[in-house]
């Protein structure tokens, strides 16, 4: 009796998380093995699948046009992820005070976020529409020049930046916030006796505070940045140099059909992003300050 009480104070536990660690075996793990697998062979879907080793590979490093989409990719990440995030601590800095008006305006900034970002994308379209724009047409109203958003090759991937942008800063702006207000207000009354002017209690205390909230927004911003997919897809369809990382996988997967290329492409995808995350925690993780 007492043998099985032991192995049943041992078993129970694991029992309890075998249901979410059966949906995390079946939905994450398996489609990753599943797809380097599929990276090492030749498969359209419809015939039997041939092995062809490294392949794949060997062909995708030496495209150009790889090395193209990984550029855009990156272009992409940087400017969606440095922007939001400066502009985000800005606004939070503006909307700190507990007041009415600010309350009303965290919930304005924080509702596109909650926006579909389809709706979001059909709305950017009009708006930049070359001819019929609100864009172009204040500009017009400004006599300045107007501007191809989507269609100029130079300025396609930072219009679509830019709708990131409008999306996502409310949401980094609420945890920012929310940050904020964590912060012992002891700290500041003792900037205060020490006479320490805002910049210095800012970057000496209020930076290494929240030093953990901002490793973590960079670090989902930078991961979030190299898998887009939606605005690509919605707004110009990898057209005009806009073409990343997961549109060029969705295209080789699914309308080129070739699926060993396609997951070659995600198996490198995946390096990239482990990699990233890997030198980024190593780094960064250090200067983070926890309480």
């Amino acid at each position: 009796m007492d043998l099985l009480k032991h192995i049943g104070k041992v078993v129970f536990p694991y029992g309890l998380i075998a249901p979410s660690m059966m949906i995390f075996l079946i939905f994450m793990i398996y489609p990753i093995l599943y797809m380097i697998y599929l990276s090492f062979q030749k498969w359209n879907m419809l015939s039997d699948k041939v092995f062809i080793g490294v392949q794949n590979y060997d062909k995708l490093f030496v495209d150009p046009d790889f090395y193209q989409v990984m550029i855009t990719t990156v272009k992409f990440m940087v400017g969606t992820v440095s922007v939001s995030v400066v502009l985000a601590l800005l606004l939070a800095l503006y909307l700190n005070q507990n007041t009415a008006i600010n309350r009303f305006l965290q919930g304005v900034i924080f509702a596109p976020y909650i926006v579909s970002l389809v709706s979001i994308a059909f709305i950017f379209m009009w708006m930049m529409d070359s001819d019929l724009g609100l864009l172009n047409y204040i500009l017009n109203l400004l006599h300045l020049p107007t501007v191809r958003w989507l269609e100029d090759p130079k300025v396609a991937i930072y219009a679509l930046v830019l709708v990131n942008i409008w999306k996502g800063v409310g949401y980094y702006t609420i945890i920012f916030i929310s940050a904020f207000q964590s912060i012992p207000p002891y700290l500041y009354e003792a900037a205060k006796l020490d006479k320490s002017n805002r910049y210095r209690t800012f970057f000496k205390i209020t930076l290494p505070m929240i030093s953990p909230t901002l490793f973590f927004i960079t670090l989902t911003g930078i991961i979030g940045g190299l898998k887009v997919f939606e605005t690509i897809n919605i707004m110009t369809m990898g057209s005009n140099n806009t073409n990343t990382l997961v549109y060029s996988l969705y295209q080789y997967g699914f309308s080129f059909h070739k699926i060993g290329y396609a997951s070659a492409i995600g198996v490198v995808l995946m390096v990239i992003i482990g990699t990233v995350t890997f030198f980024y925690f190593n780094t960064l993780s250090k200067r983070v300050h926890y309480r």
